[in-house]
């Protein structure tokens, strides 16, 4: 059986590496990656990627606007983490779909117009839900009605990689989406209820079971009378895991179940470790870790000249070697509140984590990103990438669905004029 894949944003891989693994064993076929870093001279991530997975036609280095989708190799299944910084509470005054990055929405959707893959699978921050700020719920709207007008239902959970046995409290939203003509939606058509398709059908609940927690809500698409409308005036509280289908939108709040994460202790190096990477021989930056993550109560003054106080919490210092890590941002080996201390295991010091810790926190083999690159883009390249031990996961929820898709020879729409049943899904 041949599983094709489209690889949009692709950074250094982690879809790939979650499907295929480190050897990358071919079992998904990827025929196509994109990736661009916007202002950067020197593509670090798409080196990384290439130097991993090789150099060829289908690895393209270009800005996705500029590529014309009919040129696209035709897929099953597309991949993306698409960019988040217009979501991320990382980043102030984020401007949800209609910010620099959270525009790339749109060539997502103009790909998928175009090529119609049968399955589809994204992620990104778990504040997607909830953007923007003034219209709590309008942008995943938007997505949501996009994918609707193209004959697509769609599943989504919130997934704290931590709850799931591993070793970084992550959370992202995850969003698969199944066009309407796969015998996989037929099986969501059998229900009398959506609910149910969460709570024991659904994509996600196998691998990552949960429990219902509270606030089942809906709404319905149909009383929207285009995108525009939806734009202007849609606003709706997205819980946890929801599911869209013909319009229909059922969410609820669900917890995971009770699973033992692993620890900052089972991903520390036991080796060595470069003087470089302590901190206590340096009092300044020593004092200065210290003040960031103790707790603090500052008086501010905003652009009306209104006082007030910022307060935030204190943080443990060093990290708990015996809880995970905290969510890893693109700053991590900076002198900066969000990054981990830790003590290291042979001298007990205080010390950041190494690159190759930080790739452990997300499931990368090691050294992954020792392609090249600046020290510094190691860091900013895992503090944007994906858990790939959570995508190893949905892949074998994948591989169940393609292998009932197959005994059933499903075919797959590649544009509106083609019929359904003209170009084989699998050969």
């Amino acid at each position: 059986m041949r599983k094709t894949v489209c690889e949009l944003f692709a950074g250094v891989g982690g879809f790939r590496v979650g499907l295929n693994g480190e050897q990358d064993d071919n079992e998904w076929n990827f025929v196509w990656a994109n990736q661009w870093e916007p202002g950067k001279k020197t593509q670090h991530a798409f080196d990384c990627y290439t130097q991993h997975f090789g150099k060829c036609d289908c690895h393209v280095n270009e800005d996705i606007s500029a590529i014309n989708a009919i040129d696209i190799p035709n897929h099953n299944l597309l991949v993306g983490g698409f960019p988040c910084q217009d979501y991320s509470v990382a980043r102030t005054q984020a401007k949800g779909i209609q910010g620099h990055k959270g525009v790339l929405w749109w060539e997502i959707n103009r790909i998928v117009k175009e090529k119609r893959p049968p399955f589809i699978l994204l992620e990104n921050v778990d504040r997607l839900l909830k953007s923007p700020a003034k219209q709590r719920g309008r942008d995943f709207g938007i997505m949501l009605y996009s994918l609707w007008q193209l004959g697509y239902s769609v599943e989504w959970r919130i997934i704290n990689a931590a709850d799931y046995g591993f070793a970084q409290k992550r959370r992202r939203v995850f969003i698969f989406a199944f066009h309407n003509k796969t015998q996989y939606y037929k099986k969501l058509g059998k229900l009398d209820n959506l609910e149910k398709w969460l709570l024991s059908h659904g994509f996600f609940q196998s691998q990552f079971p949960s429990k219902f927690l509270h606030s089942n809500l809906s709404c319905n698409l149909n009383e929207f009378e285009d995108i525009v409308e939806i734009s202007d005036s849609f606003k709706f509280e997205f819980k946890n895991s929801g599911v869209m289908s013909n319009g229909l939108i059922t969410t609820m709040e669900v917890n995971a179940d009770n699973f033992i994460p692993k620890t900052l202790r089972e991903i520390r190096i036991e080796q060595e470790v470069d003087e470089k990477y302590f901190i206590d021989n340096n009092e300044k930056k020593l004092e200065k870790f210290k003040y960031l993550k103790g707790p603090k109560k500052i008086q501010r003054v905003d652009k009306n000249g209104f006082e007030y106080f910022y307060s935030e919490g204190g943080m443990n210092f060093p990290d708990s070697l015996d809880l995970p890590g905290r969510t890893m941002l693109t700053s991590e080996g900076s002198v900066n509140r969000s990054t981990h201390v830790i003590e290291d295991f042979k001298t007990g010091r205080y010390r950041l984590l190494t690159p190759v810790e930080c790739e452990r926190l997300n499931g990368f083999p090691d050294n992954w990103t020792d392609t090249g690159m600046p020290e510094n883009f190691r860091y900013f390249c895992m503090g944007n990438a994906l858990v790939v031990s959570l995508v190893e996961k949905m892949g074998i929820t994948l591989n169940s669905i393609f292998e009932k898709e197959k005994e059933l020879n499903l075919h797959y729409l590649v544009n509106d004029e083609v019929a359904y049943d003209q170009i084989c899904l699998f050969d």
